[in-house]
């Protein structure tokens, strides 16, 4: 972009000749041709003089413009960021739900499949049985309760996990746009 100073010394410089062109002329011309004259150069110049002020101007505006689309575009991309953190979450959730759902599942598949062996020995041997059956029913309970404590124990500590991975993700995505900002 070609320097304001040298701009308006170029358009002086025009200025002066043009003004020795009149001079020249003014012999042949009558006055008001070259009044004419004068007030038209005077008013070119001062129009060039302001052109390159203009422009700089626009380059300002259009800058800002993109200054402002971009803290636009990043607020975006942070909330989009979220979302799919949300996302992620929600997934990890559901599998750690899953998990525990399975866990339970086949506890009570075990507490039944203990609870089958247990009226065949019964059946087999009734004093023995009995005894056999309430024993191995008691472990049936005690395994079945210890798989659902463990099943339990694992989704909270799945979902804990899930919820501390984030909240560290969305503190740092929000401490990125809190330095971005500044």
């Amino acid at each position: 972009m070609p320097n304001p100073r040298e701009q308006t010394k170029k358009i002086s410089e025009e200025a002066e000749e043009l003004a020795e062109e009149v001079t020249e002329e003014m012999a042949t011309e009558s006055l008001e041709a070259v009044q004419e004259k004068v007030e038209q150069a005077g008013k070119e110049a001062e129009g060039q003089a302001m052109r390159p002020l203009d422009e700089v101007l626009g380059q300002a505006e259009r800058a800002y413009a993109a200054y402002i689309e971009a803290q636009r575009q990043v607020a975006s991309a942070y909330r989009m960021n979220e979302q799919q953190i949300a996302k992620a979450y929600r997934r990890a959730e559901q599998q750690s739900k899953n998990n525990c759902d399975e866990g339970i599942k086949q506890a009570l598949r075990v507490r039944e499949e203990s609870i089958a062996q247990a009226l065949k020995a019964r059946d087999e041997a009734l004093a023995q049985a009995e005894r056999a059956y309430k024993k191995a029913k008691e472990q049936a309970e005690r395994a079945c309760e210890a798989s659902i404590e463990e099943a339990w124990k694992k989704r909270e500590e799945s979902v804990e996990q899930a919820w501390q991975l984030r909240d560290e993700t969305i503190e740092q995505a929000w401490n990125i746009y809190a330095k971005l900002s500044r």
